[in-house]
This record gives structure tokens, sequence and C-alpha cells, in this order.
């Protein structure tokens, strides 16, 4: 048997060291980068923390300038062109798998700051647990009231199953689907239920980010405007959970290189302790296995095809 010394067994945490914060959330705090001290403080307060303007205008002209390059295009998805339900909304387009669509992209969910807000609020080896645009149209009605975690039944105080975000490519305003949200409801219990009349839009310009807690209650806000609010919603998650969009499914396998490897290892192409391995390798050189045994069997094909094709010579 290992010795409690063995490093496999060591945790730098352990359920002992987990806060309760109000009675909705519980977590195991990490590293607190004092740059980032006071958001942090924010976030525990309020739920939540508005970023202005931290992507720079030459990246959300880039965005955008993407985005409304994948919009014209039929094969972006099926929600590209609209909503299929009420909670994507009928009147909000969305492109999923952005990472295997365009590399534009890429710099927004490794800024610096959000890395660090999450490394205190989430374990080591979070994930992205969905990268995708949310284009909210004109006319378009209030999302349904949510939490982030709602598909987990766990009862309140929960522990803290990830962290989302929504990047503003235009300004959101509140008039035009801003983000709403109830401050200090990750506060809440199970009794406290929320109302629309509690929340307020998360107000910001373009390149700003609002950073906050999947126990908060939120929503997409209606667009009474004559102007779409384009945006991207990253969501984080613990490093043991399966995320919403599965990444390393949804990524082509035939340009990982040119995705930076912070990014990568937050798609999923990286382990957690023994979580995530492929043969008991990590999932990048699996991918490597895999595309030797497909190129293997497309040769094997091949040679069946041409001995076929010779037989009928015959």
């Amino acid at each position: 048997m290992a010795s409690k010394a063995d490093p496999f067994y060591a945790r730098s945490s352990t359920i002992h060291d987990r806060v309760q914060v109000g009675n909705g959330t519980t977590f195991l705090p990490g590293k607190k980068d004092p740059s980032v001290a006071h958001l942090i403080d924010h976030v525990l307060e309020h739920g939540y923390v508005i970023l202005p303007s931290i992507y720079t205008p030459t990246q959300v002209d880039t965005a955008i300038k993407e985005l409304d390059r994948l919009q014209s295009n039929n094969s972006s998805g099926p929600a590209s062109k609209g909503g299929r339900n009420e909670f994507e909304g009928f009147k909000t387009k969305r492109i999923y798998a952005l990472t295997d669509k365009s590399r534009a992209f890429d710099y927004f969910p490794i800024h610096d700051i959000v890395l660090k807000l999450n490394d205190y609020f989430l374990q080591p080896n979070y994930l992205i647990n969905s990268f995708h645009t949310v284009d909210i149209m004109p006319g378009e009605s209030g999302q349904v009231i949510h939490t982030d975690d709602g598909l987990i039944n766990l009862p309140r105080p929960r522990p803290l199953m990830g962290t989302g975000t929504m990047v503003s490519l235009d300004a959101f305003t509140a008039t035009n689907g801003a983000t709403t949200l109830i401050p200090g409801s990750h506060l809440w219990g199970d009794d406290r239920k929320p109302t629309r009349e509690e929340m307020i839009p998360a107000i910001m310009p373009a390149g700003s980010m609002v950073f906050f807690l999947n126990t908060l209650w939120h929503s997409g806000g209606a667009n009474t405007s004559d102007k779409q609010r384009r945006s991207l919603t990253i969501q984080y998650c613990q490093p043991w959970i399966r995320t919403y969009e599965n990444m390393t499914v949804a990524q082509g396998w035939e340009n990982l290189d040119q995705i930076p490897k912070r990014l990568l290892s937050l798609m999923g192409f990286s382990t957690h302790d023994f979580m995530g391995y492929v043969d008991g390798r990590s999932p990048r050189v699996g991918v490597e296995m895999r595309k030797k045994r497909l190129i293997e069997w497309a040769l094997k094909e091949r040679e069946k095809e041409n001995g076929k094709t010779q037989d009928s010579k015959l």
C-alpha cells in the first residue's frame, strides 16, 4: 500500500479546506493572485464582476469580421441562422465549436485576468465547458432565468461546478439584450426563487467581459433596440466534470498545433491526475495514435478498392 508521503495520494487541497459562501455556494479556493484580489473579493460578495475593455479594438474588430463571415456560411452549425428552442432564442444566432472554425477567437478564453480568476475559484486543470457566439437580434425576448449549473441536481449550498463569462463584441446596453443578473444570488439557498424585477443589466463597452459564478441567477436580456447584440460566451468547469461541449471531438485534429497550448489544455487535450487519459497516455498523444490508425485504415481500404477494380477487369 502506498504511504501517506506518496505524491500520487497527496492533494494540495482537501474537503476540509472548502469554504462556504452564503447559503448557495461552496468551493476549494486556489491561488489568490494579488493583481486580481480586488476582483475576487467583488465576485465573492456579488457573484460576478465586470472587466471593462480588456480586449483591444483590433481584437474585437477581427472577431466581428470573422463572425460575419461564419454567419454567411451555411455550414457554420445548426443555430447559426437562429435558435431552435426558447432557451437558445429563436431570434438569437449561435455558432458553436468556435475553435474548430477559426483561429480569430483563440485569445478570448485565455486572457490573463480571466485565468487568474479561475485559478482561485476552480481546481487546477479546469476546462472550457462551452465556447460559442451569441448574437441577439432585435425583437428577441428575455431568456429564462437560470444558473449555469442547472443541469446538476444538487441541493444548495452546493459545490461550485464552474464559472461563466460573456464577452461584449458590441457594447452591452439596457435595451439591446445585455446579460441580466441578480447580484448576490450565488448566496441564496434553495428556498429563494429569482424574479425578473431583481435583475440588472451588465452594461459595459465593447471589448469587455462579465465574469460570474455558475451559481448566480442570470439570463440573456430582451433586445428592444433596432440593432443586434454580438457577443461570445466562454464557460469553464471543474476538471472532473463532463463538459457541455465535447471539444475533443468538435475540434478537427488536422490543425491542433496551430492552437495555443494553454487553450488546447482548456479544451480537454490534457489530464487531471489520471482523468482523461487515452490508453494510458495524454489525449494529445492519443490523437496522434488515432490519426496513424486512420491513415493505415484508409490505405487498407484503398488497397481493397484497387483489388476489386483489378478483379472486375479480369
